[in-house]
């Protein structure tokens, strides 16, 4: 029962972002900011820190296939950016140390690198109007001040759960 707890968290996340992309757009003084939350990808980070890179990875893979085809249509999108970006994750976190507060920082630099891969493929596919200065004005910027808060709130939760279930599994 303990090794399902840590995909299943990933996996209420994955139905939560959902629900909270429900206060998006904000509407102030007429101008239209998206928040876009990105718990998912908050989360493999955290499992990539603290658990491990092919197991993030690996749900990279899964989850990044469901959310292609429960959120957009073209499959392999998500599929490919969150296995990447745990990939560069891992990479990064062997360089520094993996303290709660370098690994929440590191989560948030790669929420904004998955969200300007996903804007540039976007933008590649003629799928978005938008211009870049406007991306990063009304998007970038209020989805990475949702995603900070997100991070502040249960940064450190996803740290003590990743560890004791890790720990518990690997019977240590």
């Amino acid at each position: 029962m303990i090794r399902f707890i840590i995909p299943l968290i990933a996996v209420i996340l994955f139905f939560l972002e959902p629900v909270f992309s429900l206060f998006s757009p904000i509407s102030i003084a007429d101008v239209s900011y998206t928040l876009v939350p990105r718990f998912v990808i908050v989360y493999l980070i955290f499992i990539t820190a603290y658990y491990g890179r092919r197991r993030a990875i690996l749900y990279g893979i899964v989850l990044g296939l469901l959310y292609d085809m429960y959120h957009i249509d073209i499959i392999g999108v998500y599929t490919f950016l969150y296995p990447v970006i745990c990939y560069f994750a891992a990479l990064i976190i062997r360089q520094i140390h993996r303290h709660i507060i370098t690994v929440m920082f590191l989560s948030l630099a790669m929420v904004a690198l998955l969200e300007l891969l996903s804007f540039f493929f976007a933008s590649l596919i003629a799928l978005t109007a938008i211009g870049f200065e406007e991306f990063i004005v009304l998007r970038l910027m209020p989805t990475m001040v949702a995603n900070s808060i997100f991070v502040g709130m249960f940064g450190y939760l996803f740290k003590r759960l990743i560890d004791e279930f890790g720990l518990q599994k690997a019977g240590i």
